[in-house]
């Protein structure tokens, strides 16, 4: 199974940009994906961003992950 996490896009150096999830930074390719900017959430799977998220979907997506961790429900 293949998971991918929206990141929030932090820096960017060329075509890799800094990703922020859950307070944890990472690199991540912006080869497939070079119209990323700033600020945007994009989809990371395997070191490479894939598709631009809407916030609210990113913040939805952290809230599953963490009910799946043990934490109360908060999506409806």
């Amino acid at each position: 199974m293949c998971l991918a996490v929206p990141a929030k896009v932090l820096e960017i150096t060329g075509s890799v940009a800094r990703v922020a999830v859950g307070g944890v930074e990472r690199d991540a390719s912006l080869m497939l994906l070079p119209e990323a900017k700033l600020g945007d959430y994009v989809l990371v799977h395997a070191g490479f961003a894939m598709q631009i998220v809407e916030e609210k979907d990113a913040e939805e997506t952290y809230a599953l992950l963490a009910e799946m961790k043990g934490a109360p429900r908060t999506v409806e």
